[in-house]
């Protein structure tokens, strides 16, 4: 049992040993003590008056009274109006730091056979260009947010849907027929995703130059083209069936390169080729059952006006779908794999009201996670100069970006001497976990509802609120556990006792408010707030480790103490990196 909840229970039974009254676990609020004054947990006891029938002063007085007496985890109190500010004996702080000690997964709550299952879509590419900045932060936030869903003891499948129909991909392969010559991925040495990117830009070029000698709204022969593919595509044409496999598996073998040098997967992929269809007969079987109505020119709609929106097309009128269409063919499909209790998406804020409208369509077909769907909806990400060098011109290239970020952090770490005495190989390592881990922090830490400005220079810093100072601090604390094996320390937690002083126990208290940080963030699903408390503790170890030698302690009781909580306070930086899908080097 924590702290918190032990203090909690002595505060209930003082008050009904007080005033004879029983009150619930929720009439207790402690929180942290400001650091002006002494303690380490204040009990705010305005809301005890009404029981109590007391001033401020003499209720806190009087509780504190019993809690010292009564609770071995309070040494000593002190009363500031209608605040109760507790001191914790150093015997329950140790015993504290032991119990985080003992466990190697501290923070993160178990998954069980009843645990719920969470699906969380993410990444959402389209198939005719490579992935961009966007998508680099759509990835980062599905990835951390599936990472603290499964710390907070949920079943979590990772999903993917991607757009790999329509027009978009018909003008890629039309490019590809007329002025490709054979190009492969392997004859070009580009990846296949970037091929293909660069035919929907060639098929853009050529189309305008056809365009310059039209009327203007007149179809280019380039264009109509494209369509009858289309329409060939949808009768299931082979040649263009068999050409739109091949392309799209190009493509899919380069988004495979981009995710893993982001670090970043799925456990089940869907395509909109397999789900639109699906779509198609849920929708028809919402008009058979009145759920939907045909308006005269035979396109299906949905009439929401009754939950404060408008009506929302679901089928054209030649029965072609629509997005939303797709998406609830998806949802269908999902349903059938999987026993979903809660539904995240992952998709940016542009998206607001379509999330709203699929929420009201997927309750009235009946998904029982329909209505409480979760739209996590994030805001724009750009550069300050708007784009990084970029293949098509217009958007920052994700290959591009980590490429960059990769070697920023290796000309950063080689002019600031961290890279002493280690092999090429190693550097080459330690430059690539740098430099995501700047990449994916600086975009982490921000909150993810906020437009933001990613910049690369500020982002590879060994001092502030980036990645690479957590880095560097838990690589240092890596090496002092090393000088302590070379002089055969035993770091055992159960040997530990003496006196604490005010910033080790202010560390304690840091890393004992691990597992809220977790919930906290699971709860409001924001990854921001984990990058946050990394930064918090690290920079508070530095404080720590600037005010306390550890190695050259004052006594062997001290070095001790100190080490334990240096491990300790690696473990928590570990742990909450790797929420964030930040890995740390143990040498920098």
């Amino acid at each position: 049992m924590k702290i918190e909840e032990q203090l909690t229970a002595s505060v209930m039974a003082a008050v009904k040993e007080l005033y004879g009254q029983e009150i619930a676990p929720q009439m207790v609020t402690l929180q942290k003590t400001k650091k002006e004054f002494e303690g380490n947990l204040t009990l705010v006891v305005f809301a005890l008056l009404r029981v109590s029938r007391k001033s401020p002063e003499a209720t806190a007085q009087e509780i504190g009274e019993y809690l010292v007496k009564n609770d071995g985890n309070v040494a000593k109190f002190n009363v500031i109006k209608g605040f109760l500010n507790l001191s914790i004996s150093d015997s329950s702080l140790i015993e504290l730091l032991q119990k985080i000690d003992a466990d190697d997964d501290f923070g993160k709550k178990p998954v069980t056979d009843e645990s719920p299952l969470v699906m969380i879509e993410y990444s959402s590419p389209n198939t005719n260009k490579p992935l961009h900045l966007g998508h680099v932060r759509n990835n980062l936030l599905g990835w951390a947010l599936s990472q603290i869903m499964a710390a907070n003891g949920n079943k979590v499948v990772k999903t993917n849907i991607v757009n790999d129909r329509g027009i978009h991909i018909c003008k890629s392969m039309l490019a590809w027929l007329k002025w490709g010559n054979g190009e492969t991925p392997e004859s070009s040495g580009k990846k296949g995703d970037h091929l293909i990117g660069d035919y929907y830009v060639l098929f853009d070029k050529k189309n305008k130059e056809q365009a310059a000698g039209l009327a203007e709204g007149e179809e280019t022969p380039l264009m109509k083209e494209a369509r009858e593919m289309l329409v060939k595509w949808e009768a299931n044409d082979p040649e263009v069936r068999a050409l739109w496999q091949k392309m799209n598996s190009w493509v899919y073998d380069g988004f495979g390169e981009t995710y893993k040098a982001l670090g970043v997967g799925f456990d089940k992929i869907y395509y909109e080729s397999d789900t639109y269809l699906v779509g198609k007969k849920k929708v028809e079987g919402g008009l058979e059952s009145g759920i939907f109505f045909r308006k005269d020119d035979n396109s299906v709609w949905a009439d929401l006006t009754a939950d404060g929106l408008d009506q929302k097309l679901l089928l054209r009128s030649d029965g072609t779908s629509v997005y939303m269409t797709q998406d609830i063919g998806t949802a269908t499909l999902r349903f059938q794999d999987f026993p979903i209790d809660k539904m995240i998406y992952v998709v940016g804020n542009e998206q607001n009201y379509h999330f709203q409208v699929l929420s009201l369509l997927l309750d009235k077909l009946g998904f029982s996670w329909g209505k409480d769907l979760v739209h996590f909806s994030y805001g724009m990400v750009e550069l300050p100069n708007g784009k990084m060098k970029s293949r098509e011109g217009t958007v920052v290239d994700a290959d591009d970006l980590i490429e960059t970020m990769i070697a920023d952090a290796r000309h950063t770490s080689d002019e600031a001497g961290k890279f002493v005495d280690m092999e090429e190989g190693e550097k080459q390592e330690v430059a690539r976990i740098v430099g995501l881990g700047a990449l994916k922090y600086f975009i982490l830490k921000v909150d993810a509802r906020k437009n933001m400005l990613f910049n690369p220079a500020e982002s590879i810093d060994f001092n502030g609120n980036t990645g690479p100072f957590i880095q560097y601090t838990y690589a240092r604390i890596r090496s002092i556990m090393r000088k302590a094996e070379e002089q055969k320390i035993s770091i055992n937690a159960s040997a530990i006792s003496g006196d604490l002083n005010e910033k080790e126990i202010a560390l304690i208290q840091q890393m004992n408010s691990f597992p809220n940080a977790i919930e906290q963030a699971a709860n409001d699903y924001n990854p921001s707030s984990i990058a946050n408390y990394c930064y918090e503790l690290t920079k508070n170890f530095n404080q720590f480790y600037h005010d306390c030698s550890i190695l050259q302690a004052e006594s062997e009781e001290k070095k001790l103490v100190r080490l334990v909580i240096a491990k300790n306070v690696a473990k928590i930086i570990k742990t909450g990196m790797s929420l964030l899908g930040i890995e740390v080097p143990e040498r920098m």
